[in-house]
């Protein structure tokens, strides 16, 4: 897989406690209009807090799930795949956690209820060249070897599985074996924050977070 080293959008992180009621410093820049997504503007600072921000199955769940805990998970659960080489796992890793990426500029409901199959394809083609930007931003190469596109379906499903079997989403089976780990949802505010110290983890692999400097380890992507 052949990387890519861009500099990453990422700010660097600061000290002390936050102000919860009023954020200071300069916002991030917020995923805007999904017709121009450019990878020298993807903010990661921003895309963590809305994928944090965003509850899995259009809040159709008794309890809050995000995006970015969803991810975390499965990026987590790459680590502990047999039979992957080092920088395939760091990447497939990487990817993991960019896979609902497109959801901060679509919404996740993605071509659900567009009104012509024009449409649905139009929205598609969007979402992918979101994905190649996001990638791109993020120094990974911006196509997924198709064998690593399956290991990562494969970990999206168990993923998913898990998270209905412990979030009471379904009823009765599961379509496909859960994780062996149990989904404890993290707030908001706490998966915006280990989503990114595990992009600055995962990033520390290509050389640097995006300030010239080494990327500090952050914490674990699974909940």
């Amino acid at each position: 897989m052949n990387e890519q080293d861009p500099t990453v959008n990422l700010r660097p992180r600061k000290r002390g406690r936050r102000n919860a009621a009023a954020p200071s410093g300069p916002q991030p820049a917020w995923p805007d209009d999904p017709e121009s997504v450019d990878a020298a503007e993807v903010d990661f600072e921003g895309l963590a807090h809305v994928l944090a921000n965003t509850c899995r199955w259009g809040g159709r769940t008794r309890r809050f799930l995000s995006l970015a805990q969803h991810a975390l998970t499965a990026s987590g659960e790459i680590e502990t795949l047999d039979g992957i080489a080092g920088e395939d796992r760091r990447a497939l890793a990487l990817h993991a956690l960019l896979m609902p990426a497109r959801a901060a500029w679509l919404g996740e409901g993605e071509g659900e209820h567009q009104e012509s199959a024009r449409a649905a394809a139009r929205t598609r083609a969007l979402g992918a060249a979101i994905d190649r930007a996001v990638r791109e931003a993020a120094g990974l190469g911006p196509e997924l070897p198709e064998d690593h596109a399956e290991v990562l379906r494969f970990v999206a499903r168990m993923t998913d599985a898990a998270e209905r079997r412990d979030l009471g989403v379904s009823a009765g089976g599961f379509p496909f074996p859960p994780l062996r780990r149990t989904i404890r949802p993290l707030a908001p505010e706490a998966a915006a924050e280990r989503w990114l110290a595990r992009f600055r983890e995962l990033h520390a692999g290509c050389g640097n977070d995006g300030n010239g400097a080494p990327a500090a380890a952050g914490a674990e992507g699974s909940s």
